[in-house]
């Protein structure tokens, strides 16, 4: 996987994530709490991992309440955490701005039945305007069952507005506060 080079857009305060220690862990773990906090997922109970730049995972089970009238997943929940891994990857290397799914093509490889699964996005390509991630669909046997590949436009809305997303004060300005 390429990672996005240093460059104009790839420093500091412009938008891009640094190397952990820099902020980047305080982004993903905003992230985490941003999706965690999301009305969508008290219907999809499921928990994001941000496990590096550009890199995303969704963990969920599978439950008959997911079903359709032939007892497997309905597709919903396999596009719900295919772009969700996807879209988490890319905003993983966005610290301004919520990305917005513009495009996402989906495979179906199997049924999904009742159990645990999760979703893994990585980012592909993209630094400035607009993002490329894919995601995959792995079953409790290891086996892919879906796979899908989603475009990312970076957005207006701020994600440090957005009621979730939330990073860590510098303990100077706690001690200001204080």
């Amino acid at each position: 996987m390429t990672q996005p080079d240093s460059g104009p857009d790839s420093g500091p305060g412009s938008g891009s994530a640094d190397a952990p220690g820099t902020g980047a862990e305080a982004h993903y773990r905003a992230l985490e709490r941003l999706y965690a906090a999301a009305a969508i997922n008290r219907l999809f109970p499921s928990r994001l991992t941000i496990t590096g730049a550009g890199r995303a995972r969704i963990d969920f089970d599978v439950t008959p309440e997911h079903f359709h009238a032939a007892s497997a997943a309905h597709g919903t929940l396999y596009f719900k955490m295919l772009d969700d891994a996807a879209f988490y990857a890319c905003n993983a290397l966005v610290t301004d701005r919520f990305l917005l799914t513009t495009a996402f093509n989906l495979h179906f490889t199997a049924p999904v039945r009742a159990g645990p699964v999760y979703a893994e996005g990585h980012w592909v390509s993209g630094k400035r305007r607009v993002f490329v991630g894919e995601a995959r669909l792995v079953d409790s046997h290891g086996e892919e069952i879906a796979r899908g590949t989603g475009t990312f436009m970076r957005s207006h809305i701020g994600l440090s507005g957005l009621e979730g997303y939330s990073l860590p004060q510098h303990p100077a300005a706690r001690d200001l506060a204080s």
